[in-house]
């Protein structure tokens, strides 16, 4: 079976069927507007009033590869090569994670605490100017990284990852959004560069997926998305934590706090393992889905 026609209508609903076959409607749905918004400006809104709006035969290809990467469960924003986040536009390709909306909600909440506004304040906290030093453990496409330095424009951001091809992506994302990041190519797990500063904010997404959880997912992560970044033993999955915990020790100012995201599952083990490195003032807040998912603390 073929498109029956070039217009956009007819085209829409042929592509829907096909990813129905593998996605629910109404993501197939949102999945083919986001397509015709990036490749072709077409919004929902002007395909509803022009729904006799005809692609040339390359357009539709466009549709058509799109669509085949989509039925292989390639993540979309693969796809198109960006995503958004903190509302800022970043650049993602398989180097690096796709910014989760779990990740921002810990963006925010370091604000509001950092600025002493509520949740439901957090836009007003944008003009806030703070001299903060801040380092991202982990920092995959910058997402919280850059976030956090569009947001408090007068700090100083430091970011590290161990992937050259990561920090590649996460450079474009700065130069895009306008910040400036130093950018530390090094693994948490055994420091090669001499880090001599102090940091007010050390905030960190670490894998912490344990390998026995991989049934849970869905195969567009598990077939798509860098394992390295996701995926921690069984045996140890607190790993990286404990490393970071280590490092504050001596990188953290007095009043300085530490942010995680954290496995939901894990949640006793990691108030354990702080506590344990001295970290005595613990706390794991909610995400919006209810999991204990973010955790802050200090000395």
């Amino acid at each position: 079976m073929k498109v029956a026609s070039n217009l956009v209508k007819d085209i829409r609903k042929y592509y829907c069927d096909q990813l129905c076959s593998i996605y629910d409607k109404d993501e197939a749905n949102a999945m083919i507007l986001i397509l015709f918004e990036h490749y072709f400006n077409i919004d929902r809104v002007k395909m509803a009033l022009e729904p006799d709006i005809r692609l040339s035969e390359s357009e539709m290809l466009k549709i058509h590869f799109a669509v085949k990467d989509l039925l292989k469960n390639k993540p979309i924003q693969y796809i198109i090569g960006e995503t958004e986040f903190c509302e800022l536009k970043f650049k993602v390709n398989e180097s690096v994670l796709i910014p989760r909306p779990e990740t921002s909600e810990m963006v925010y909440k370091i604000v509001n605490k950092t600025t002493g506004q509520q949740d439901n304040e957090f836009y007003s906290s944008r003009n806030a100017e703070s001299r903060l030093s801040i380092l991202d453990i982990g920092t995959g496409s910058g997402c919280i990284a850059i976030s956090l330095a569009k947001l408090f424009p007068e700090a100083q951001v430091y970011a590290l990852d161990i992937s050259e091809d990561a920090l590649k992506v996460a450079r474009e994302n700065s130069i895009n959004n306008k910040v400036n990041i130093t950018f530390i190519q090094d693994d948490i797990l055994s420091l090669n560069n001499y880090i001599e500063n102090k940091f007010d904010i050390i905030v960190s997404n670490p894998p912490y997926v344990r390998e026995l959880e991989k049934a849970e997912m869905r195969d567009n992560v598990l077939k798509w998305e860098p394992d390295k970044a996701l995926f921690v033993s069984n045996e140890d999955p607190l790993i990286f934590y404990r490393k970071i915990l280590e490092f504050a020790k001596s990188h953290l100012k007095e009043d300085g706090e530490i942010w995680f995201e954290i496995n939901e599952y894990l949640g006793k083990e990691m108030t354990e393992l702080c506590k344990e490195c001295g970290f005595s003032n613990v706390k794991i807040h909610k995400d919006f889905r209810g999991k204990e998912r973010i955790m802050n603390l200090k000395i």
